[in-house]
Parts: structure tokens; C-alpha cells; sequence
């Protein structure tokens, strides 16, 4: 399937809902827990196979703020994954030439998960392929919402007049105004919805649904979405002609 791959038409941004670790432990018998740990193999290998594409972006949604919600075990027990797994993995950023970053309300997170984000994404500051985006504590709505509560203080304070906002300054407030908006989204274990994220960004994403349980995700169903990505024309809201048009041209 990698063979088959267009090289010069990659998405510079993936964006992938991991979903299916709870179904996935259930049919081993397993505690929920025990599908988070072994959706780490999965992680790996996109992000892998990403960096070896030479995709510029993943971004990989880890935890919503309706996670929280969650039974306290289960939450404590993922908080506690989440640290083990950053400080393991680092090597292996560093292997990849992948940066670190993150997205999110980082100060709900546990102090020690801060830390060690903080510190693992200052060790991959200078890694210059890459850029591993964990969404953790975030959620599309709340990311809108405190862009919104930043405009409405600048016109406040008369710095902002509100005929003046333009969806480019807007995109300046959220989260992700340092990167492309995805051109893929993937989502595994079959669910139909986004489930939150990344709102503002997807308005023009192709998305992709994969049977697939997250645990058993390995490369060839990234090649896979990948393939189905560059099968398709990205019209923006014009005709076919006008595509073929401005190729011509």
C-alpha cells in the first residue's frame, strides 16, 4: 500500500480521533485500562510512518474535556499512562526528528503529566520534521469559546474594533494558529461523529473512518487512509471545472 502512494500529494496535517480502546480491552476481557496500554503500539507507528512520509503535522486527540467525566480510576489510570509513555518516548522522538507540542487546558492535567510534557517538549524544541500535537484537555467548543473571551477583552479594551474581526484574525486566538488546518482525518472503531474536535479546523477536512480499533491501527491503515485521501478532489466549494481550470492555468 506504501507503494502505491502519491509522494508529491500528502496531506501536511493528519488529525486522528483514537477511538476503541475500551471495545477493544472488552473483547480480550480486560479492564478499559488495559486498551489504553496497548494503544501505545499504535501511536508509535503513526507516528513513525508519519515522520518517515515527511507529513508535517499529526495530531493525535488523547483526552477531551468530556473525559473527565469519566469513572476516577480510569481518568487517574490514563494520567498515569500518559506520564510513563511521554518519558519513554522521548528517545524515540529524538530518534524521528519529531517535536513535541500540545493542545488543550494543560493546567487541568496533573502536575507531574505537566512536567513531563513540559520537559519533553522542550528537549524536542529543535526537532525539525514532525510536529506530534497531543490534544489533551481539549475540547473544539472550549477551544472556540476562550478565543472568543480573548477578542471580546481586546475590543474591550479598544484595541479590537468588532467590524474589524476577520476569520484570519480569529484563527490567530486558537490553539493551533501555528499550523495548517488538517487536510485528513481519521477516525477508527467505525464511529460516524467528531466527537468535538477541532472544529473551527475541519470545515474543509476529508474524513476518514476506519473499522479498525485503535490498539490494532498499525501503518498499513494509515497508508490506507492516506490512499483513500489522494483518490478524492478537494473542491473548497467550486465545481470540478473550475478545479480543472486553475490546474491548466
Amino acid at each position: 500500500m506504501k507503494e502505491r502512494l502519491d509522494l508529491h500529494n500528502l496531506p501536511r496535517h493528519i488529525a486522528v480521533i483514537m477511538d476503541g480502546n475500551g471495545r477493544w480491552a472488552k473483547k480480550q476481557g480486560a479492564a478499559r485500562v488495559f486498551g489504553h496500554k496497548n494503544a501505545i503500539l499504535a501511536v508509535r507507528e503513526t507516528t513513525e510512518s508519519c515522520a518517515e512520509l515527511g507529513i508535517q503535522h499529526l495530531t493525535l486527540y488523547a483526552f477531551s474535556t468530556e473525559n473527565w467525566n469519566r469513572p476516577r480510576a480510569e481518568v487517574n489510570a490514563l494520567m498515569e499512562l500518559l506520564v510513563s509513555t511521554i518519558r519513554k518516548e522521548i528517545s524515540t522522538l529524538q530518534d524521528n526528528n519529531v517535536r513535541l507540542n500540545h493542545i488543550g487546558n494543560l493546567h487541568d492535567l496533573p502536575t507531574g503529566c505537566q512536567h513531563q510534557l513540559n520537559e519533553a517538549m522542550a528537549e524536542t524544541k529543535k526537532n525539525t520534521g514532525l510536529t506530534l500535537t497531543l490534544a489533551l484537555s481539549y475540547s473544539g467548543r472550549w477551544e472556540i469559546l476562550e478565543a472568543a473571551k480573548k477578542l471580546m477583552q481586546a475590543a474591550r479594551d479598544g484595541v479590537l474594533a468588532p467590524e474589524a474581526l476577520t476569520p484570519a484574525l480569529f484563527e490567530q486566538q486558537l490553539t493551533t494558529h501555528d499550523m495548517p488546518d488538517p487536510e485528513l482525518l481519521i477516525r477508527t472503531s467505525g464511529e460516524m461523529r467528531i466527537s468535538n474536535f477541532l472544529l473551527w479546523q475541519l470545515a474543509y477536512t476529508e474524513l476518514y473512518i476506519s473499522e479498525v480499533l485503535w490498539p490494532d491501527f498499525r501503518k498499513e491503515h494509515l497508508y490506507e487512509a492516506i490512499y483513500s485521501y489522494q483518490q478524492r478532489e478537494r473542491r473548497f466549494g467550486k465545481t470540478s471545472e473550475q478545479i480543472n481550470l486553475s490546474k491548466q492555468g
